[in-house]
């Protein structure tokens, strides 16, 4: 198969192809961000990097030939309910970033790939969800991570590759993707208010942060949504031996099913920013899975 990934980030759509066990031909990357190019390229040295998803022209995109599978997450920043009250940033596919998922239909409506899959936020307005649907002809998928993993994290997924039935829920909570004898490092020296342990935010950190900040996460329950952070008390954190802490680079990638170390190389702020921005590989690979008995060579 000869695929090509638009807002690739750390290369998550090949960890699910080989997760899935569809083969791969070529591989082509459209991503811009130096640390995910990076991370990528250390786990898939042959991935072949195109740069800026605008700067594809008609003329580079025919040099690829013919493409079996387009993929990609269009950037969620202008969608996402976490702006819906900040007016410079919540404009929807109109935004200065959100509006890239146009360059995803200009793309596929000139390679016209025989499979395509595109994921974004489900805390999207209708309106939105709606424009999106009406450009790729097909309705959502709604997918929570949570049934392959620790992590709540409801997407819409638009396809147009058969899916079988959702599996059953694997049941994982927080204590089961936690590290054992974490650096003390990751812990606060904060004062915080405990919550209980019949809730989910069982803990609330007496920090200068919005409320999302101050969430200290049950391990025997499911961690929030992992997101996109540049630093601060962004990070998603546990209760951990009457103690809170933040989670580890390696925590984040096991609430993305993504193996350990896969983002080693970058600092802990640029992996736990990737891993936030990037897809849960069980959830893509079992999209992928039926490749296998539909592509024809």
């Amino acid at each position: 198969m000869n695929i090509l990934s638009l807002f690739d980030g750390m290369s998550g759509g090949q960890l699910a192809l080989e997760r899935a066990a569809v083969a791969v031909d070529k591989y082509y990357a459209s991503e811009i961000k130096p640390h995910s190019i990076q991370t990528t390229q250390k786990n898939y040295p042959n991935t072949i990097q195109l740069g800026d998803v605008t700067l594809l022209t008609d003329d580079k995109l025919k040099e690829l030939g013919e493409i079996d599978l387009l993929i990609g997450g269009s950037p969620c920043t202008n969608l996402t309910i976490t702006v819906c009250n900040n007016y410079d940033h919540n404009q929807g596919l109109k935004g200065d970033e959100s509006k890239l998922f146009f360059e995803y239909i200009r793309i596929k409506d000139f390679l016209n790939p025989r499979y395509f899959l595109l994921e974004n936020v489900a805390s999207m307005t209708d309106e939105n969800k709606n424009i999106i649907t009406k450009y790729l002809g097909v309705e959502p998928v709604f997918i929570d991570s949570n049934i392959f993993s620790a992590q709540d994290r409801g997407r819409y997924y638009w396809t147009n590759i058969p899916l079988d039935p959702l599996p059953e829920d694997k049941e994982v909570v927080l204590k089961d993707i936690m590290e054992s004898n974490v650096d003390e490092k990751y812990y606060y020296q904060k004062n915080f208010k405990f919550n209980g342990w019949d809730k989910k935010i069982i803990a609330t950190l007496d920090v200068n942060s919005h409320d999302i900040g101050k969430r200290v996460y049950n391990p025997n329950m499911k961690c929030g949504t992992l997101t996109a952070i540049n630093g601060g008390y962004h990070e998603k954190k546990v209760y951990d031996n009457e103690r809170c802490r933040k989670l580890t680079p390696i925590e984040y990638e096991r609430l993305q099913t993504v193996p350990d170390g896969y983002t080693e190389g970058v600092s802990d702020t640029k992996r736990r920013s990737m891993l936030g921005d990037g897809w849960t590989i069980d959830v893509i690979a079992y999209i992928f899975k039926n490749l296998n008995n539909r592509i024809i060579i």
